[in-house]
Parts: C-alpha cells; structure tokens; sequence
C-alpha cells in the first residue's frame, strides 16, 4: 500500500513536469486599505473597498446576535431557515457573502480570496455587529467553510465574541488527507488551476431534506463548479483550522453529524479532542453535513439556544444527540 501511494505521488510530479512550468493557483485581488469598514441594511463594505451583500433576521428586541458564516460554494442565504427561528426567539442574526461567492461581482465569483483576508473580512464584520449592538452578546455561527474561517479568525485576530458555534466546521487539510487525494487536489491547481469541476458523480448527500437541496440547486447565487485553485484554497484554510483548534480560547460549541458525507468522522473527532477553550461537543445520530438544513434541523436549533441560554445540555443515553461537555462554560 506504501509502495502505490508513492507511485502514484510519483506520478503526479512528473505529470506536472511533462505539462511544462507549472502554473500557480490564483488568489482574487484585494486592494490597500482605503478607509473603514461600513455597514448598512444590505452591504458590508471592507476596509478595501469590496463590497459584499447582507442578509439578516432581526428581532424586534434582541437577546443575543449571531453572525452567520456560510459555507463553500453558498452564500448568506443559506441561513433562511435557521434565521427565522432564532429571530422568532429573539436572537437576530446577520450573514454576508464572502468573497468570491454569492452575490458579489460576476468577474469575482469562484475566485479564492485566501484564508487571510476571509479571516480579516470576519474580524472586520464582528467589529461593526458589536458597534451596532454594543450591549447585547455577540457569537459567531460558521458552517463548513464559515466554520474553518471562523476557527482560524478566533485565533488570528483574536475574535471579541462571546462564543463560536461551530457547525461541521471544514478541517479536512492536507494532514489527514490520504495521499492519492492530497496529489491530485495539488497537482491540478498547479497544472490547470482555472478548469473547474461539479462534483456531481461523487454521489455525496450533504443532507436528508430533499426539497431544500432541490431549492438550493436552482439558486443562481450557489455557485455549481469549483476552480481547481479554489478548492487548493480550500484545502489549506481547513488545514489551518485545523491547526488552529488548540489555541481558541473562546468558549465553543461543536456540531457534527455522524452521516457526515462531506467532512470525515476522523479528522472531526481528532480537532474536537484537540480543543482546550471550555467547549460542548454534540454529534447526531442521523445528521448529515448541513445540520442547520437536516429534516431534525430544529433539534440542532434547540441545542444551540439552550447552550447560547447557558443550560446544561443533558441527554439521555436512548437519544440519538449524544453529549460530551469537556469543561465548565465560562461565566
């Protein structure tokens, strides 16, 4: 088995040599800082002047704020459902469209920003929510790719939040991917980084709710193909979350589905173990990878309220939410 996985490795380099100079993957082009960061009911305009659409869920008289993060390929509106619910509960929540996705400038989309400028774009975004609300506490909400922007943004800037929910957060990086899959994601993003793909032969169930995914395939806002250098992208900013996980200090609640198709079981498992901020971790019987979008969604839904209410989450051992507190929440 050693020996093919280095063959095939082997390969990979010298399919790279025989195509020539090897390309190099592209980041999309941010400018120098041009003033300060603004928003308003539609828009979050960054310090560089990009400007990237807003969606939000107000509550009359909010009790506590999330900022949503999306995950890769989506966009703000992926929170339409969760949304509603907490806004009914007095929870307001705002998300917006990171770069290179979802509603932004055509020329943009599909295009890689970089883990560090999505990172920045969070820190920026966190700022002008806790201005807006200045007395009211304050959590970030990241789903797969939002939750890997999330991690790495805690621990680069520091993000002045009262805790990170983490729902099936992409750490899937190039240290717990099996060689084969490591060679090929680098070397099409070195050989031909703008070619896309779909992904549609993978076979792969994100979630049980059928109607949604249907729904979610016919939005023109959810991007359909990936650049290879995206997905290079990708692959490293899971690998820093990853790597992130140990220095959080911000008090976490992780969410995983044991159906999970997207992001394995074991390099899930292994970050969970990996955290040493005060954190509660639920896995779920039948949740698959989009848990704030699964047909028992609104399980997830009481969970992460009671935790952000700070009750104990006790449950039995018949139930199919099984759950592990590590520490004490912090007062």
């Amino acid at each position: 088995m050693q020996i093919r996985r280095l063959s095939v490795t082997a390969f990979c380099v010298a399919l790279c040599a025989l195509l020539g100079a090897c390309a190099t993957p592209q980041l999309l082009e941010h400018g120098p800082v041009i003033g300060d960061a603004r928003l308003n009911a539609t828009e979050f305009t960054t310090s560089d002047g990009e400007r990237l659409k807003v969606s939000s869920w107000k509550a009359d008289n909010p009790r506590a704020v999330f900022v949503a993060v999306h995950g890769y390929n989506e966009y703000a509106a992926s929170f339409g459902l969760p949304g509603p619910w907490f806004s009914e509960r007095g929870i307001s929540v705002y998300a917006y469209d990171q770069r290179g996705f979802g509603r932004g400038d055509p020329v943009h989309l599909g295009k890689w920003a970089g883990g560090n400028v999505m990172a920045g774009d969070l820190n920026s975004f966190v700022e002008l929510i806790r201005r807006k609300h200045p007395q009211v506490p304050v959590y970030v909400v990241g789903t797969s790719m939002g939750g890997a922007v999330t991690m790495k943004a805690s621990v680069d800037h520091d993000l002045k939040v009262d805790g990170l929910v983490l729902v099936a957060p992409a750490i899937w990086g190039w240290q717990s991917m099996n060689p084969i899959l490591k060679s090929a994601v680098w070397v099409t993003a070195h050989t031909v980084p703008d070619k896309t793909a779909t992904g549609s032969q993978l076979e792969i169930w994100p979630s049980d709710n059928i109607e949604w995914l249907r729904m979610f395939s016919k939005d023109k806002y959810n991007l359909k193909q990936s650049r290879f250098d995206s997905l290079y992208g990708l692959v490293t900013l899971m690998d820093e979350a990853a790597s992130a996980a140990p220095n959080i200090s911000t008090p976490v609640l992780y969410l995983y589905g044991l159906k999970d198709e997207v992001v394995p079981e074991a390099p899930s498992r292994k970050v969970m173990a990996s955290l040493t901020a005060p954190n509660t971790q639920i896995t779920y019987k039948h949740g698959y990878h989009m848990l704030l979008h699964d047909l028992q969604r609104e399980k997830v839904y009481r969970d992460i309220l009671r935790w952000v209410e700070g009750a104990e989450l006790v449950t039995p051992v018949s139930a199919e939410t099984i759950h592990r507190k590590n520490q004490q929440l912090a007062q």
